[in-house]
């Protein structure tokens, strides 16, 4: 840092004034620009100024001393703001961190030299009272007062101003203060004084950054005819239109002087030759972002970068034209999708033969045609709104016709003549089940119903497809279901089944049933009776039989009275059917419940006797277990009569 750095730096620190002092019109570029730089801690001590404070290297200097650091971390008992960063937020950024002495008194003298005359020039700072309110000083704390003073080399003054106390603040506040003049006639050093009013003690404890001294002068307003605002952002290369830039300049030099100046980068500016009024008419440049500004001068300073003021800037944007790369799947075959392609922007307007037009990127043309060859143009328009034109030439080939045949039926276990055509080479899907895949008449021998598909091509890359089906029905089956018994005079339902494609069915024999035509009909046989069922293809792939055997049993009928008196009429209990039962057991009791008489099976009938001796006419109770499980057991009364 130079002798003149620290003499801003230090100037600012004791002499900054009130914000209302700063300068209300335009502003030059910085001809002092003190940031105290940044990296990691402790920063540098101020190296060219004279100071009467002592350097240290931690981050809380006692009474009379000052450091410079990126930050602060709870000083004199956490009475002082605990800071993370510089005033613009960088975390690495250094600012002067200073603890007042004791005694007010002038504690920094320089020279700033080579300045323009006649010229008023602001001196800004931020500062912070790092103070806080809770500290142990109350209301009894010592606020920093600062006066800054300028004067000629030989002592006359030419301005001071004070800042006023610096009030503490409820949380860490940065704020700027400053001043500005102008120096006379004849004068281009100046010595700034600056004084710290208040002493040490508790409080007058400063953080300060970001010292400025820069040209101060009339309000420069600019901007771009016929804009909304400060920037033109989609012109394009190529455009010859013109843009013009216009200024206002407020009253405040006697013989102003004018340059427009150009930057790409915003840091380094280039004064444009001839330029020299208030307006200017922007001619076509190549791409990039342009910035524009006008500075203003006393006539005999506009070539000094320390005297002009300059205006806001303008900015130009100039968009480079997108880049294209239209391109095709050319050759296409006839009938498949034509992918058109480009790049380089966001928008895609294509045109082609036979008044073709379409958007997007890609664009596809589905089922293209033989006469969709030919010069496709697309327009490509940049996110920017710049357009760029590119083509692509698009041949479309002839497709064969591909003809699989006609669908054919066959039964299960048989085989079909598949007949393609269309082709020079022939590729026939699934292949599993054919003789060949790549011929044009396979034999196929599916088990199921398979739709074969034939793909064809010719004498170039195009190729074409058909389908045929080959039907496959199944071999019919049958099935009658399970033998079933059934009691005479009652009914019973067949459990049949039947499988294959396409199949009817029919019972016989087609008596003593509901329906023949049903798989689950209703019989009712008076006797043991074998039905068949018949299950045949409608596509005569045969016909399958199965029978089911219906054993009927027959009823037994008990009558409740016979009359064993010898006259040879119904002289025994003659219990009908019953010798179809031959496992039968016949029991009879009288109504004392003496078993009279019992019998297994049925061959001798009961003549109304018990031991030889007939009973006495009365009436008895019967038991008869058929031992058949679909027969209930039979239970009753029976009367003897003389």
């Amino acid at each position: 840092m130079n002798r003149i750095s620290n003499i801003i730096v230090f100037t600012l620190l004791i002499t900054a004034s009130a914000s209302a002092q700063l300068c209300q019109g335009s502003l030059g570029d910085k001809v002092i620009n003190i940031t105290f730089g940044s990296g990691s801690n402790p920063g540098p001590s101020l190296s060219a100024a004279t100071t009467n404070y002592r350097y240290v290297s931690n981050f809380c200097p006692n009474d009379g001393s000052y450091t410079v650091t990126n930050s602060t971390s709870a000083c004199f008992g956490d009475s002082w703001y605990t800071l993370q960063s510089d005033h613009t937020g960088n975390a690495n950024g250094y600012f002067m961190l200073v603890n007042a002495s004791y005694e007010p008194s002038d504690f920094y003298v320089d020279t700033v030299r080579s300045l323009c005359q006649n010229t008023t020039f602001e001196f800004a700072a931020w500062i912070m009272n790092v103070l806080k309110p809770s500290s142990p000083c109350g209301a009894n704390d010592i606020r920093p007062n600062i006066t800054f003073q300028i004067e000629t080399t030989d002592g006359a003054v030419v301005k001071n101003f004070n800042t006023g106390d610096i009030y503490v603040s409820a949380s860490p506040t940065w704020k700027q203060y400053g001043f500005f003049f102008k120096t006379p006639a004849g004068i281009n050093d100046v010595v700034i004084r600056m004084r710290n009013n208040a002493p040490g003690g508790c409080g007058n404890d400063i953080a300060l950054d970001d010292i400025t001294f820069r040209p101060c002068g009339p309000q420069v307003t600019a901007a771009i005819a016929g804009a909304g605002d400060n920037e033109i952002k989609n012109l394009c290369v190529g455009d010859m239109s013109t843009v013009k830039l216009t200024s206002n300049v407020s009253s405040g030099y006697s013989n102003p002087s004018y340059q427009w100046q150009v930057s790409t980068n915003g840091n380094n500016w280039t004064d444009i030759p001839g330029e020299t009024s208030t307006s200017f008419v922007r001619t076509s440049t190549g791409s990039g972002s342009y910035k524009y500004r006008l500075a203003v001068a006393e006539a005999g300073n506009i070539n000094s970068p320390k005297c002009r003021v300059l205006s806001n800037l303008l900015t130009v944007n100039v968009n480079d034209l997108p880049v294209t790369s239209a391109s095709s799947n050319s050759p296409a075959c006839e009938g498949t999708t034509l992918s058109l392609t480009a790049g380089g922007g966001t928008i895609y307007k294509w045109k082609g033969p036979n008044d073709f037009s379409g958007d997007g990127n890609p664009l596809n043309i589905d089922h293209v045609s033989l006469n969709a060859a030919g010069k496709y143009t697309v327009t490509v328009t940049s996110d920017a709104g710049c357009e760029q034109k590119d083509s692509a030439t698009v041949s479309v080939l002839p497709k064969p016709t591909a003809d699989a045949g006609a669908d054919t039926d066959i039964c299960e276990g048989d085989n079909a003549q598949l007949n393609g055509s269309g082709g020079l080479n022939y590729l026939w899907t699934p292949p599993e089940t054919l003789s060949a895949d790549n011929i044009p008449s396979p034999l196929a021998s599916p088990i199921d119903s398979t739709v074969y598909v034939l793909t064809v091509s010719g004498d170039n890359a195009c190729k074409d497809a058909d389908t045929v089906i080959v039907n496959v029905y199944k071999k019919p089956s049958a099935d009658a279901g399970p033998d079933k018994v059934m009691i005479e005079g009652q009914s019973v339902m067949l459990e049949g089944s039947a499988g294959g494609n396409g199949v009817s069915y029919q019972w016989t024999p087609a008596v003593y049933i509901s329906d023949p035509a049903n798989l689950s009909p209703t019989v009712n046989p008076p006797r043991d009776t074998i039905y068949t069922l018949h299950v045949i293809s409608d596509f005569g792939c045969g016909v399958a039989t199965d029978n089911v055997f219906v054993k009927v049993y027959k009823k037994v009928i008990v009558p409740n009275a016979f009359s064993p008196n010898g006259d040879g009429i119904n002289d025994a209990w003659n219990i009908e059917a019953l010798d179809s039962y031959p496992d039968a057991d016949v029991s009879v009791f009288n109504r004392y419940g003496q078993l009279v008489f019992h019998s297994i099976g049925y061959n001798k009938k009961w003549d109304g006797g018990y031991n030889g001796n007939a009973l006495p006419i009365g009436t008895y109770y019967y038991l008869i277990d058929l031992k058949n499980k679909i027969y209930p057991n039979l239970k009753g009364w029976v009367v003897i009569l003389r």
